[in-house]
């Protein structure tokens, strides 16, 4: 039997990153779809602004933690100031637990982010990076409760997380203004839908103290290569 981590029983990750059902923000999740064309300008994504938030809880929603994610590479294209495409690759092995969210005096944020990247749940090793890969984009008129601010895009992509890929649909800000691209989203991923489960059966305490619902942030910037 797992030894039950109480750091881990309120946190798991991504997102890069990510769902499960209809979430408060309208976060639904499909089968693989077929990618986006690239169309128009290709621009470079800024990999030392750009991220992924994550947070998750215990059920009932205490005993919160958060962290990052970085991405590794990535690619927007647009054309005639709209988002047509994007690919991006996440670097499973940045995964951070911000210290402030542990802030119990015998655990350590270290201990989770080392169980987080362990075979009980990402295996960062066997599985170094997630993707996404944008498959469609709406326009979004009518504002959505739950989504970033502005939010005036649905975005769909195939997630791709330990080698399994879904395609995921969520509100989203999109802004094009003179050669740049910034993307920020804000939505809610149901874990189990890839897998990531803890607990060998969903009797198993190691598996129903923790919520399967993960918040996952996006802030990306592109620019002209």
């Amino acid at each position: 039997m797992k030894k039950l981590n109480v750091l881990t029983l309120a946190a798991v990750t991504l997102f890069l990153t990510a769902c499960g059902g209809k979430s408060s923000n309208e976060t639904t999740t499909g089968e693989e779809q077929q990618v986006a064309e690239k169309k128009g300008e290709v621009l470079a994504v800024n990999l030392q602004t750009s991220k992924v938030d994550w947070k998750a809880f215990h059920k009932g929603g205490f005993a919160p933690r958060w962290g990052t994610l970085s991405i590794k590479s990535g690619e927007i294209s647009v054309e005639a100031n709209e988002l047509t495409a994007g690919d991006f690759v996440i670097d499973m092995q940045s995964l951070k637990v911000d210290p402030a969210s542990v802030t119990e005096k015998d655990k350590k944020y270290s201990e989770l982010e080392a169980h987080l990247k362990s075979a009980d749940f990402f295996d960062v090793e066997k599985n170094p990076t997630a993707d996404f890969k944008i498959t469609g984009v709406t326009n979004l008129d009518t504002p959505v409760k739950g989504a970033v601010e502005g939010a005036n895009k649905t975005i769909s992509g195939n997630l791709t997380l330990k080698g399994k890929a879904l395609n995921v649909t969520f509100p989203a800000k999109v802004t094009i203004v003179d050669g740049t691209a910034t993307l920020q989203a804000k939505f809610t991923v149901n874990r189990t839908d890839w897998d990531i489960k803890f607990g060998a059966s969903e009797a198993d305490p190691a598996e129903w103290m923790i919520s399967k619902d993960i918040e996952i942030g996006i802030d990306v910037s592109a620019a002209k290569k």
